[in-house]
């Protein structure tokens, strides 16, 4: 399983290169990404492709030697982001569905490397790739904000406004809420987990849908999730409420 985690991040860190590479001239017209190595100019284009062939190779050959399934699907993976990165990426809708595919390609490869083999949850790979789509949109959001300053990052803004990705949102929250709701009700869940309770984390889960809209509509910084989760203590208090309300409730 660790081995597995280190060639995913392997591949994912090269085909993230490529994105760069390919990017490289928009992103240094970006406020922030104009400081990534790339379209900074602090590495060359020569030194990045080499890496990135590297990163990806190796780790397509620990996957060759884990599990040919995962393998398959990681290929897979690999794929989809070159056809991302020279086409997709310009196509509205299709790009940010890609991103969400990719979410739940991981979560399947993490599910066939795990010994005995997790079979896939549908309300796992629902609400991956609902989840996934509310943070795409967040952050082609914050991509149209930006072209509206006369900052034009992306070729696919053209296809987003901001009463379409907003309305977007709204629906990839409503329908996310649902799921969720959906999976702690289902007597499949509560009987695995031993509980008729579980219904009660589904406020916490509402409580960070609703910050992380907040923090996309009201203070518009929604353009880095990652930075979103590592620097809001309102969203870190939400989901540390709850992962332990769902362990007092199964345990």
């Amino acid at each position: 399983m660790i081995a597995g985690f280190v060639a995913f991040s392997l591949i994912a860190s090269g085909v993230y290169i490529l994105n760069d590479y390919k990017d490289r001239n928009e992103d240094a017209a970006h406020p922030v990404k104009k400081d990534r190595p790339l379209a900074s100019g602090k590495v060359s284009t020569g030194v990045a492709l080499i890496h990135m062939a590297l990163l990806v190779a190796v780790g397509l050959g620990i996957f060759a030697m884990l599990d040919r399934y995962a393998l398959y699907l990681v290929m897979i993976y690999v794929f989809l982001n070159i056809l991302y990165t020279f086409r997709l990426k310009h196509i509205p809708i299709i790009d940010i569905s890609i991103i969400a595919l990719g979410f739940v390609i991981r979560v399947a490869v993490g599910a066939l490397l795990a010994q005995p083999h997790i079979p896939l949850s549908m309300w796992l790979i629902l609400m991956m790739f609902l989840g996934a789509l509310f943070l795409a949109l967040a952050k082609r959001r914050d991509d149209v904000l930006l072209a509206s300053d006369g900052m034009k990052v992306r070729k696919a803004i053209d296809g987003y406004n901001l009463e379409f990705i907003n309305s977007a949102m709204v629906v990839m929250a409503s329908v996310l809420i649902v799921a969720y709701i959906s999976y702690t009700i289902s007597t499949e869940v509560q009987e695995k987990f031993g509980s008729h309770y579980l219904y009660i984390t589904v406020f916490f889960v509402i409580l960070g849908i609703l910050r992380y809209m907040q923090i996309t509509f009201v203070e518009e910084r929604s353009g880095s999730p990652t930075k979103v989760l590592m620097g809001d203590i309102f969203i870190q208090l939400v989901i540390f409420c709850w992962i332990i309300a769902f362990a007092i409730l199964i345990y």
